[in-house]
């Protein structure tokens, strides 16, 4: 039998996948949480805010622990569904998300953009100057969230050092790699899917939010995301 198809590693794979990233008690689970806190704190007055979320869904807000007035979230892919007027999903490039929400008949202007790990996705440098346009465009605040290049663990693939690889030897990890979220069907795929992740270091989001802060997310004491902030509370 094929080792990516042995149940006995697979149940292994996901048990780690559990400790790390998919439970309630995971380590990711636990930063979320502190992720939160910060963002309550910089923004009090969150539940009465109208937000936009570039790249985000609409299963995620729902299950978000607090919610702001009301929400859009523009989606490339797969926004989601809702039925509520006070989360909207429209389907767009969030790179040009000022005109995908004039042609969907949305709001234009907002209290607060808020991105969470997109910007790694959007396809080079081009496009991150684009997304970084429109977010300080749509709203005078901003909360910009991306993995941090230079932790030692690839957050999408939990595997140490991926990142710092030639794409050859990161497609032959990726192809049989047992904890990432989902596996690809065939070396195309994971070559394609790697290519389209750019994790960024500090200087770079400076240079996209010259006028933010960039806060850093740390674990064990060490980088593992930053965020560009502007917002009405101080760090």
């Amino acid at each position: 039998m094929n080792a990516i198809e042995d149940p006995a590693r697979d149940d292994l794979s996901s048990r780690v996948r559990r400790l790390f990233v998919d439970s309630p008690t995971s380590f990711a689970a636990s930063l979320r949480s502190e992720r939160w806190d910060e963002v309550r704190r910089r923004f009090p007055d969150l539940e009465q805010m109208s937000v936009v979320d570039l790249g985000g869904t609409v299963e995620w807000w729902e299950r978000a622990p607090v919610r702001p007035r009301t929400v859009v979230v523009v989606n490339l892919f797969e926004p989601g569904e809702s039925d509520s007027d006070d989360l909207v999903p429209v389907t767009g490039d969030a790179c040009d998300a000022g005109k995908v929400l004039a042609q969907a008949g949305a709001p234009q202007a907002f209290d607060l953009v808020f991105s969470n790990s997109i910007i790694e996705h959007v396809g080079g440098h081009g496009p991150r100057v684009a997304l970084a346009e429109q977010v300080r465009a749509l709203a005078p605040y901003h909360w910009v969230q991306t993995p941090y290049r230079y932790f030692p663990v690839e957050p999408h693939y939990l595997f140490p050092g991926l990142q710092f690889l030639p794409l050859r030897a990161r497609t032959a990890v990726a192809e049989r790699w047992p904890l990432q979220h989902t596996r690809p069907a065939n070396r195309t795929e994971a070559s394609n899917e790697l290519q389209w992740t750019e994790l960024l270091s500090i200087s770079e989001m400076r240079t996209y939010f010259p006028d933010s802060e960039i806060y850093k997310e740390r674990l064990a004491g060490l980088v593992k995301s930053l965020v560009a902030v502007r917002s009405p509370v101080p760090g």
